[in-house]
Parts: structure tokens; C-alpha cells; sequence
């Protein structure tokens, strides 16, 4: 089933294509924490015809099944810390207010260069200090609430504004701000991810930009995908899981920057 705008050609995208695109978001959610996005909205963009918009709000919808299944598989290993992720959630939705009404007002092409900068140096931190993996219990103090709660206003503003998943900036920040495993980062991440994807999901379907038969394909692929991913991350040394951790934030850091780059030549022709 195709939303009523989609393009006739995206119906006759063969379901293995499709079930690929899923399968390579999947393994993204489940190894790292992240949404998958990252890969899959070029892939959707590449293979399908999608345009931007209806390659990210299909994206979204696809994750969510994903996101719920990777979640539940590192809550089963004790690797979710819950009430972090409520408190990062709040934070969550109250940043993508912001970040919605930033997107109507904000000129966004210095802001566009300051993320893909503030991504790279993320990435170059990871590097640097690799995680632990082990007992990392959180003190909920009132600054460590605050800072989580800071967090999501983040997350959600940058996910507003820059169309980009959470997991790349909650991973690291979770690592390096308070002190959880990269395991129990990523399985956190996840968890939190979930009721933003879901809320997300639900407008753009209203909005009718979301294409459900894509949707479901690569929605179905990414599930099963995703425990592949999950039984990656939990054989990875968190030294491995730094490196390809930051490889992926790179891979990001260089998707926004093409963005930002033909976002400037169109505003240019366009004057």
C-alpha cells in the first residue's frame, strides 16, 4: 500500500531492494544505538525514488519495529537503563517543539556546518577514549537528572532541525557524560528513540508522506536485522564498537555537509 501521492514507479520497486535497505538499517539500530536513518533515507532516496521528505518519514516508520525489537533484546540482557531513558525522553519532546518552531525561523546554514563540526569532533573523541563495558549504575542526583533531561532537549532540537536520529549524539553523551557502558548506552538510546519515532510516525502518516508498503518491506527486514545487530554489539570489544562507532558519525558528518552544501547552491540560484 502506497500513500495517495507517492509516485506510481515506487510501487514497482522490487521487495528484495527494499528488504536490503531494511536489513542494512536494522543492523545500524541494533550494533550502535542509532536509528538507522542514516543509511536508509539515501538508500530509499537511491533505490525507490524517494525525495527527501518521504524517504525520512518512511524511514521513520520502518524503525520503529526495529527500535522496539533491538530494545527489548538488550532490556532481556540487563542493558537498558530505564529511567534514564525517561528522563532523556522528556527532555526529547520538549526539544523537538523547539526544534520544529527553529525550523520555521531560523536561517539554518551556519547551524548546518556547527552539527557536521560538532559530529566530527564527537567522533574524534570516541576514538580517543574508548568506553568501558561493565556495572555503570547512574547516582540520580539533581544535576545528573537536569543533564539528562538537557540532553534530550538537544537531541530533539538537532533531530528538528537537522532531520537526524538521536542515537548518534545520545550514544557518546551517555558514554561520556555519565559514565554507562557503551552496552547499555546503545541499548538506552533505543529505548528512548521509541516514543519520538512513534509520535513522528503518527503526524507524517496523518500528513500522508509516509509510503507503507515501503514502510513495511523494509520496516519487517530491519526487525529481524536488528538482532543480528544486537548480538554484534555484544561481540564487539568496546574498543572495535569506538572505531566503527565513529566511523558512522563521519559517515553522518559527511551526509549533512552535501546537504548543506547543495541547500547553499539552491538558495543561491534561487536569489
Amino acid at each position: 500500500m502506497t500513500s495517495p501521492d507517492a509516485p506510481a514507479d515506487q510501487a514497482r520497486v522490487p521487495w528484495v531492494r527494499l528488504a536490503l535497505v531494511g536489513a542494512a538499517g536494522g543492523l545500524l539500530s541494533g550494533a550502535f544505538g542509532v536509528g538507522g536513518g542514516i543509511l536508509m533515507v539515501p538508500l530509499l532516496i537511491l533505490f525507490a525514488g524517494m525525495d527527501q521528505r518521504r524517504a525520512s518519514a518512511t524511514s521513520l516508520a520502518a524503525i520503529v519495529p526495529a527500535a522496539l525489537a533491538g530494545s527489548l533484546t538488550y532490556f532481556a540482557n540487563g542493558e537498558i537503563d530505564l529511567l534514564a531513558a525517561l528522563f532523556v525522553a522528556i527532555g526529547g519532546i520538549v526539544g523537538s517543539w523547539i526544534g520544529s518552531w527553529l525550523l520555521r525561523r531560523l536561517s539554518l546554514g551556519w547551524l548546518r556546518w556547527l552539527f557536521v563540526g560538532l559530529l566530527i569532533a564527537v567522533a574524534v573523541r570516541m576514538v580517543l577514549v574508548a568506553p568501558v563495558r561493565g556495572d555503570s549504575s547512574i547516582e540520580f542526583d539533581v544535576l545528573p537528572i537536569l543533564g539528562m533531561i538537557a540532553l534530550g532537549i538537544v537531541i530533539g532540537i538537532a533531530s528538528g532541525l537537522f532531520g537526524i536520529g538521536g542515537g548518534v549524539i545520545m550514544v557518546p553523551a551517555f558514554i561520556a557524560l555519565f559514565g554507562m557502558s557503551d552496552l547499555v548506552a546503545k541499548g538506552t538510546s533505543l529505548a528512548v528513540m521509541l516514543p519520538t519515532a512513534i509520535s513522528g510516525t503518527v503526524a507524517n502518516t496523518r500528513a500522508g508522506i509516509v509510503d507503507l508498503r515501503v514502510a513495511l518491506v523494509v520496516g519487517i527486514a530491519a526487525t529481524i536485522a536488528s538482532f543480528g545487530g544486537v548480538a554484534i554489539a555484544f561481540l564487539l570489544s568496546p574498543e572495535w564498537s569506538a572505531w566503527l562507532f565513529a566511523a558512522l558519525m563521519v559517515v553522518a558528518a559527511v551526509q549533512l555537509a552535501v546537504r548543506a552544501v547543495r541547500l547553499t547552491r539552491k538558495e543561491r540560484d534561487g536569489a
